[in-house]
């Protein structure tokens, strides 16, 4: 592959997504956002969008509601639905994705009676195996969890967790594109040897949404979640949406029960009737200042349409890839993710023992903005809706001119002299 700065800015002239970065809030030209896979840029509809709904509430008063805000956490969950493979009424927007993990992990351990071993991968983000963990205790211990470690800490072990995929596992957990080496699993596979042992399935699809096509009603996918303040670019933060199988939402139960999930809620009675449908995974009042932003960041993406953004990604984290090869290798860099793209998102984690100091030297001398991962990972996210191929030539220059002049010494090994990393 061609590595010369030529190179990149030709890509970006035959780049028929371009258009798309001018759709964002961009303050400082000179930075290098490689850190969209951890919180997406602003978009400028997002602007007006929100101060519109902060005049109505002034406005309107309660009477905000009779708005079609309503029932903003259905209607954007059956947008969002379009992003990932979904049907209409198999999607809600509302809470954390840790209060949506922890109510499928509930209402899938209560539903399969009888089974007591859940599975996971060492590879998982850390929130969901410590839910499921104070889940298990606070079931008194009666289910194993086993976390299944990676062979290279890189790629999923897929051979490992299909052996332990049997009449007595429960549930199987895994986020669908690594947060560390943005490995990603082929979902149908993993279905459906769940699907032949019985085994329930939640997928985290936080660094999947909006990066990578997602197609849950085609690979058989019991339930998910994710958030949306990834690539879906809607605010720091913002709600989470969750998804469950059509002919599964009528077998399970809502852990976190409250007035949105009843199937009256304003006849106020005290007897609890959850109502038909996704809606009964619903629990309070929606957060609809917070969720409004979603609809924007879905609405560009659909506009894009996910086939180009991720024929664009890959091209793209190829590119990063054939850069350090080039140019960091020398250094004593190391590609810490897939590099083969059917099994890599949209980011891409470069190793240095290093690490740590030189992603400092990045954000303070260079004015780029990766994010760190121990023990040695620099996450170079790749956003194709306003990363240009400049963009990643220059980023790997930069770092570059870091080791040339040894910038990264003067920085401290602390990691906890920063709280975002």
């Amino acid at each position: 592959m061609n590595t010369d700065a030529a190179y990149a800015k030709e890509q970006d002239a035959k780049d028929p997504l371009a258009s798309f970065k001018d759709r964002f809030v961009i303050t400082d030209p000179d930075l290098i956002y490689l850190d969209g896979n951890s919180l997406g840029r602003l978009p400028k509809d997002t602007r007006a969008l929100l101060n519109g709904l902060i005049d109505d509430w002034g406005d309107r008063l309660i009477r905000f509601w009779s708005q079609d805000h309503f029932n903003i956490a259905t209607d954007l969950g059956d947008k969002i639905a379009k992003l990932i493979g979904a049907s209409p009424g198999e999607v809600i927007i509302g809470e954390s994705t840790s209060v949506n993990m922890y109510k499928l992990f509930m209402a899938a351990l209560q539903h399969q009676t009888g089974r007591t071993r859940i599975v996971t991968d060492n590879l998982n983000f850390p929130s969901d195996v410590y839910i499921l963990s104070e889940i298990n205790r606070w079931l008194g211990n009666t289910h194993s969890v086993e976390v299944v470690a990676s062979p290279d800490g890189m790629t999923g072990p897929v051979d490992a967790i299909k052996t332990l995929l049997d009449e007595d596992t429960a549930l199987l957990t895994l986020s669908g594109t690594v947060f560390k080496s943005a490995y990603t699993y082929d979902m149908a596979d993993i279905n459906a040897a769940a699907a032949a042992a019985g085994a329930l399935v939640v997928w985290d699809l936080s660094h999947s949404v909006g990066s990578v096509p997602i197609d849950l009603n085609g690979s058989g996918a019991d339930m998910a979640i994710g958030c949306t303040y990834k690539y879906v670019n809607s605010g720091p933060g913002a709600p989470a949406f969750l998804y469950v199988r059509k002919d599964l939402q009528e077998k399970l139960f809502n852990p976190i029960a409250g007035w949105f999930s009843r199937e009256n809620p304003f006849d106020f009675g005290l007897n609890y009737v959850p109502k038909t449908g996704i809606g009964r995974f619903l629990t309070g009042t929606p957060d609809a200042l917070s969720m409004a932003p979603i609809g924007v960041g879905v609405d560009i993406l659909l506009e894009a349409g996910m086939d180009r953004i991720r024929e664009k990604s890959v091209a793209q984290t190829d590119y990063v890839i054939a850069l350090v090869d080039e140019y960091l290798a020398p250094y004593g860099f190391t590609i810490n993710s897939p590099r083969d793209a059917k099994y890599r998102g949209s980011h891409v984690a470069v190793g240095h023992p290093e690490a740590w100091r030189i992603n400092q030297s990045m954000i303070n001398d260079m004015n780029i903005i990766p994010d760190f991962r121990a023990p040695d990972n620099i996450r170079l996210g790749i956003t194709p809706l306003y990363t240009t191929y400049t963009d990643i030539h220059a980023a790997i220059m930069r770092m570059k001119k870091i080791m040339d002049e040894k910038l990264y010494e003067k920085y401290t090994m602390e990691a906890s002299a920063t709280g975002v990393t």
